[in-house]
């Protein structure tokens, strides 16, 4: 049987409001919740934290795209030094969606091996409205729910990587709430894993981009991000699975790599994307967005012309 997973990424049907500015594996490391007493001190510590992941050098470009953004905010960051070389309301707090995930991915990645096993939480199985379909008490290898929370942008994804890497959903937002102040961000908020919850979840395009440049930096985030189509085994009854990335400018778009797509009645269009070329990375992210692809491919393209 294979499921092909096609759907969008994450839905709510709240009002549109924010806080103002200011599958059994025959082998393998268990990783679910009991797993967290093994975890040694090196492991619980994180990695050394980056400074000046963005930095505005000199005044803020705000003018040169043509016609106007649709997105409510935005932000065009150098990947190779966080410099900002275009920005438009780029503190503004905003609800992120599913770009979420890559804070849910970038700790998790720390905390579990790809071939650490995870029991599925039967909270983790009942996620909605989006997820892959995940069964109470499944064991599955953290490598392909890696996948389906990156490319997928599975919900019950997200809410098993969770309880797997911390013991419990507190204690995981609890983790992505402390890296977030340790980068130094003060406009971020994360109430869910995996951003479907909008309110009181929020950040903005700065912060945004602070989060996946500090996340690029992880060998195996790269990997999976810049992951067109993945076939993967699965038991039985399931048997196969085909995670399609719902980020449309992987083999679309030159040099195009990552990182992340997201969509929410309240917020609307999110797109945090990367792109590539002659060793020049930059980082796009577009919130709030009507036409979010046309958007970012703006910003890259400025961003390109200008190296």
């Amino acid at each position: 049987m294979l499921a092909v997973f096609l759907a969008a990424a994450g839905a709510s049907l709240a009002l549109r409001t924010w806080p103002a500015k200011g599958g059994s594996e025959p082998s393998g490391r268990a990783a679910s919740a009991p797993a967290v007493a093994r975890w040694t001190a090196a492991k619980l510590l994180p990695p050394a934290i980056p400074r000046d992941l963005v930095v505005a050098r000199g005044p803020m470009v705000r003018t040169g795209l043509g016609e106007p953004l649709t997105a409510d905010a935005a932000i065009l960051v150098e990947g190779t030094n966080g410099t900002v070389l275009f920005a438009k309301r780029e503190h503004l707090r905003l609800p992120v969606a599913s770009t979420t995930k890559i804070m849910t991915a970038l700790i998790a990645l720390e905390r579990l091996a790809p071939r650490d096993v995870v029991t599925i939480d039967p909270a983790a199985a009942r996620a909605a409205p989006f997820r892959e379909g995940l069964r109470p008490g499944e064991r599955v290898a953290a490598w392909k729910l890696f996948h389906g929370l990156m490319l997928y942008s599975g919900n019950d994804d997200a809410l098993a990587l969770a309880i797997a890497s911390a013991g419990s959903r507190t204690a995981f937002l609890r983790l992505m709430n402390e890296r977030a102040r340790d980068l130094g961000l003060r406009d971020t908020k994360f109430v869910s894993p995996s951003g479907l919850v909008d309110r009181g979840n929020y950040s903005t395009a700065w912060d945004l981009a602070a989060i996946t440049r500090h996340a690029l930096q992880n060998a195996r985030f790269r990997t999976i991000v810049r992951t067109r189509v993945k076939r993967v085994a699965w038991a039985a009854p399931t048997y196969a699975k085909v995670y399609v990335n719902k980020n449309h400018l992987l083999g679309a778009y030159p040099g195009a790599d990552g990182v992340k797509t997201g969509w929410t009645t309240l917020a609307g269009h999110c797109l945090v994307a990367s792109a590539t070329r002659h060793g020049i990375r930059l980082i796009a992210v577009v919130l709030g967005a009507d036409d979010a692809y046309a958007d970012v491919r703006r910003l890259l393209d400025y961003g390109f012309s200008r190296r």
